[in-house]
């Protein structure tokens, strides 16, 4: 690829979002199913004009999500397939989230933003993401619905990346449906648990819970992280919450997952880690998520060092951190109550 080529690539990035999200909205990969069918077919069945439909099928098997199995018919190729919400590892509700205008729309001022430091996101809405949300139960429900789907790789691998069975109750601070602590509890039977979220966060947590046989082992809590977390647990999970917010709110929540650990309880956070420098072979999503904490909720993506400052400054010490190659980018940071 040229560096023209590289270019012009990252400048149609935009569109190509906005294609997965028609298909998304048009509920391509499901008309399609399992085996390859005419475009006009599908546009039939979508109530769609045939040859539009022609070229936005064209346009995502050139993305690599269907294959143009003969002439004008096309099948799902693999990728594709997370498209369709009744398979396994969907990740629907994560494309509508993340193509959703009013995700999107704060990102126009993404130069305002590095200008400034303010997150975009208040200017543009008036208020900030996380109160947007709570005015908006649909939007929340999709949200919480993302971050699940979002979740379920890191889900399948954490139970093999750490020793829970040492430990009695673990609480999931800001844990949203319970789908990262579910897969932790049933593979440690001998574990309970506590999801911490405020309500509208725990929306679909009873769900989940129920699901997978857990509602006797698992209680849900509605409160406020930035207020306090609740006593009585030896662990304290914190994933995908310290990058949204900046380093003096994140202090905050380690702080009172702090003052809760008994002696020789662990706080694990589980988020991506930056390396020091960006390498050749470095990963552009992650970057993209840290600008998007820049212009959306005003949070960011942190280096291991970053990690040690936020540890000592609410009195933890970070003892390990472990990349989990199979749920790439994050990595899994243990900490203790400091000497």
């Amino acid at each position: 690829m040229t560096d023209r080529d590289l270019l012009v690539r990252l400048v149609f990035g935009s569109m190509a979002a906005q294609t997965v999200r028609a298909a998304v909205r048009l509920r391509i990969v499901e008309l399609i199913g399992d085996t390859p069918r005419p475009a006009a077919d599908v546009a039939n069945d979508a109530g769609a004009e045939p040859q539009p439909m022609t070229r936005l099928l064209r346009a995502l098997a050139g993305l690599g999500l269907l294959r143009e199995h003969s002439f004008g018919t096309f099948a799902v190729a693999p990728a594709g397939a997370l498209l369709d919400p009744a398979r396994p590892g969907s990740l629907t509700s994560f494309v509508r989230m993340f193509t959703e205008p009013e995700i999107t729309r704060a990102w126009e001022h993404l130069d305002d933003s590095v200008r400034t430091g303010d997150v975009a996101f208040d200017a543009v809405f008036g208020t900030d993401f996380f109160t947007h949300l709570a005015r908006r139960p649909e939007l929340s429900a999709e949200f919480n619905a993302a971050m699940s789907q979002a979740t379920e790789e890191a889900a399948a691998v954490l139970p093999r990346a750490f020793d829970f069975g040492r430990f009695g109750t673990v609480t999931d601070v800001g844990g949203g449906d319970g789908t990262l602590l579910a897969a932790v509890l049933a593979a440690f039977p001998g574990l309970k648990g506590v999801v911490l979220d405020t309500a509208d966060g725990l929306a679909q947590a009873p769900g989940t819970l129920r699901r997978h046989g857990l509602a006797d082992r698992c209680s849900l809590v509605a409160g406020d992280f930035f207020h306090s977390v609740p006593k009585g647990s030896d662990l304290y999970l914190v994933k995908s919450i310290l990058h949204d917010w900046p380093d003096d709110r994140a202090v905050t929540i380690l702080r009172h997952c702090r003052a809760a650990l008994p002696s020789g309880g662990r706080v694990l956070i589980l988020e991506p880690v930056l390396p020091e420098a960006v390498g050749a072979d470095g990963d552009a999503s992650t970057y993209l998520s840290d600008l998007n904490m820049l212009v959306n909720v005003g949070g960011r993506e942190r280096t291991r060092r970053d990690f040690e400052d936020l540890c000592r400054a609410a009195g933890l010490a970070l003892l390990s951190v472990t990349p989990l190659p199979e749920a790439e980018p994050f990595s899994l940071l243990e900490a203790a109550a400091a000497d």
